[in-house]
């Protein structure tokens, strides 16, 4: 077990935080508590007199919460995307996947992506874009 004094205990640490801070963060209950203390905060405007305080309040708050939450978000997109590309690189290898751009393809600038899905994705047919498909006995028009 790493010593949370550690690079890796910090990171271990820092993992566990954010998963439980995201996962708490996420549900409604917390979005609707939220709400009520935007509202509440409104409210008091007209008993404030809309003072200076009372602006300077809401944008600290406000500031502090999305300059740590900016952290927490990417941390556990981080995660995510590094997961997603593990079980994709899995896929790939259980298929037989031989081309070794695709396996490094999250490293490639987006014009070089848009080309690699040019060169794999099969060329559309205008014609028969989003059309219905006639039923049986029912006339083309």
């Amino acid at each position: 077990m790493p010593n949370h004094l550690s690079p890796a205990g910090a990171r271990e640490t820092f993992t566990r935080f954010t998963t439980a801070s995201a996962d708490y963060l996420g549900k409604p209950g917390v979005f609707i508590v939220a709400v009520i203390a935007i509202v509440l905060w409104a409210a008091s405007g007209p008993v404030l007199g809309f003072s200076d305080t009372w602006q300077l309040i809401i944008n600290t708050g406000t500031t502090l919460v999305t300059f740590l939450m900016v952290f927490i978000i990417q941390n556990t997109q981080n995660r995510d995307s590094a997961a997603i590309h593990l079980k994709l690189d899995t896929l790939m290898r259980e298929h037989g996947v031989q081309d070794p751009v695709l396996y490094d393809a999250e490293n490639r600038g987006e014009d070089e992506l848009e080309a690699m899905n040019e060169q794999i994705t099969p060329p559309t047919d205008p014609t028969t874009t989003n059309r219905p498909q006639p039923s049986a006995g029912e006339e083309v028009q």
